[in-house]
């Protein structure tokens, strides 16, 4: 893990260095995506059939899961899971509701009103992950503020899982464990198909999906590549880089739950960002200790390696206004500050996804379970950008009314502005009301 000495240079050149990690253009991957695109848009259903066979190794008779075999799911799951999940739910939900937006209106002189309108979205997307790398934390996170902010119809789609019988038979059918936190945030249609097909489906609409008004959730590269060509045609949740920690220590901190907390994002993959800034030469060294004697435990020693190595670092900052300077700059997915007084900090933080105070908020709490939503700005986005929530499934409406007495009053000022602009019907179309 590199160890970099803060001198108002070297750190920044490491910052360009872990935003430009996934800036290359793949140009192979555009152009697959781009003709999975086209041809799901000419062919629908088909297409997505041939694509499934092709990347998946199955497809399924029916795209569609019945909510039978999603409650059935549910019921099947073991009660410690279910225990946990509802939990998670109660906290998601709690959080979320705080964030509704509100209307509002203006009432002027002569009778004009000014206003703004919010509308939650009719239909929108969610792609989770299957297989192997299922996680259904992703569809509490996504589903549960959608659902808080009244959209009407939530559509899942995840690849299947391929199960052999006995007889040598191929079958395919959804992870069960998505298909119950599919239940419990209140999915109203779920769809085996996963990769661009899937998204290209959900933007156009076949014979079987359903045409979304905004797409959310992770994916694969051709997953991220095909909703950024979409974008325009179809709303998205964000286009995300790979996943980064940024720890704030100083020399109260425990080394041991930094490396602990640096590991478990190294492991996410081998792309991931793992940083820890500190004021203290004692707590750099003591951390890398802890490095490798926790690495040694872990199954991913390989991915983390890669990851720690390629775009971990260990930066030391002569004092704290420096290192909460460089946070601020870094603006990092996931912050942790394991400071004395860490709410004090707090209030210096402007740029980051999702903090983190003090040694017992790590961030897995967040990925799972404490309520504040998971899916956050990379790549630096944090500078401009927010966490998923209830606002992301809302759009808003402004709305005006005159009367002929406060159109009267306005006259001169508009015609005015839209002569400068050489608008001259724009004018008329005021003028010709009040002769």
């Amino acid at each position: 893990m590199k160890i970099i000495n803060s001198d108002g240079k070297i750190e920044f050149e490491y910052i360009n260095e872990i935003r430009m990690r996934e800036s290359e253009i793949n140009e192979a991957v555009n152009k697959e995506v781009l003709g999975i695109i086209g041809n799901v848009k000419k062919r629908g259903d088909e297409a997505v059939r041939e694509y499934s066979i092709k990347f998946d190794g199955i497809c399924p008779d029916n795209f569609e899961v019945s909510p039978t075999q999603m409650k059935t799911a549910f019921d099947n799951t073991d009660n410690r899971f279910k225990e946990a999940l509802l939990k998670a739910k109660e906290n998601i939900e709690e959080y979320h509701s705080k964030q509704y937006v509100s209307d509002y209106e203006i009432k002027r002189e002569k009778g004009a009103i000014v206003g703004q309108l919010t509308r939650a979205l009719e239909r929108i997307g969610v792609y989770v992950p299957g297989g192997t790398a299922a996680y259904p934390s992703t569809v509490l996170m996504n589903c549960i503020p959608a659902k808080k902010a009244g959209v009407n119809e939530i559509v899942m789609v995840t690849p299947p899982v391929i199960q052999i019988e006995q007889s040598g038979k191929k079958q395919c059918k959804a992870n069960p464990d998505i298909l119950a936190a599919a239940y419990i945030a209140g999915v109203d249609r779920v769809f085996l198909a996963g990769g661009a097909q899937a998204i290209a489906a959900l933007t156009f609409g076949t014979g079987s999906f359903p045409r979304v008004d905004k797409i959310v959730g992770p994916g694969n590269i051709y997953v991220a590549t095909a909703k950024k060509l979409l974008y325009g045609l179809v709303d998205i949740d964000m286009i995300a880089g790979p996943s980064e920690i940024l720890i704030l220590a100083d020399e109260t901190a425990n080394p041991e739950f930094i490396a602990a907390d640096l590991l478990s994002q190294a492991e996410h993959d081998r792309m991931a960002a793992s940083i820890l800034i500190t004021s203290s030469q004692n707590i750099a060294k003591k951390t890398i200790g802890e490095l490798k004697k926790q690495l040694s435990l872990l199954e991913r020693q390989e991915i983390i390696n890669d990851a720690l190595r390629d775009y971990g670092a260990i930066i030391t900052c002569k004092s704290k206004k420096d290192m909460i300077d460089l946070a601020n700059q870094i603006a990092p997915e996931h912050l942790e500050i394991m400071m004395s007084n860490p709410m004090d900090i707090l209030k210096d933080i402007k740029n980051a996804g999702s903090v983190f105070c003090g040694d017992y908020s790590p961030e897995p709490l967040g990925d799972y379970y404490a309520g504040p939503n998971h899916v956050l700005p990379t790549s630096g986005t944090a500078r401009f950008s927010s966490p998923l929530g209830v606002y992301s499934f809302v759009k808003r409406m402004s709305y005006t009314y005159y009367t002929k007495e406060a159109l009267k009053d306005t006259k001169d000022d508009i015609l005015e502005i839209s002569n400068r602009e050489g608008l001259r019907a724009h004018g008329n179309s005021i003028e010709i009301r009040l002769k």
